[in-house]
């Protein structure tokens, strides 16, 4: 899966899509944690990056994305293109992270 091209653009410079796969997506929804909360908490009184929930959204970042190549390659694609990421509130405490763009081959 790393051969895999990942791109925010609707095209790779410098390629040519031969063929549309489809969209592919990932997601992964999370929920806080109780010591993750008591330093937020303490965080907000004195001001400064909340650490923990920066790990939380970078590693579900991480395993979304790794879930929309896992379905690209299945596909057969060398690139996913126009890639966009979403979140949601699932429930009190839960978040859903979602990313998705278009599978394809490029040359």
């Amino acid at each position: 899966m790393n051969d895999i091209q990942i791109s925010n653009l609707e095209t790779i410079p410098g390629t040519k899509i031969i063929k549309h796969l489809g969209m592919v997506q990932g997601n992964t929804v999370r929920a806080k944690h109780v010591g993750r909360d008591i330093m937020a908490g303490l965080k907000n009184i004195v001001g400064g990056e909340l650490r923990g929930y920066t790990e939380l959204l970078t590693d579900s970042r991480v395993e979304c994305t790794r879930r929309m190549l896992e379905e690209a390659h299945e596909r057969g694609a060398n690139a996913v293109l126009n890639v966009r990421f979403s979140t949601s509130s699932v429930s009190a405490g839960a978040s859903e992270l979602f990313v998705y763009g278009t599978a394809v081959i490029v040359e």
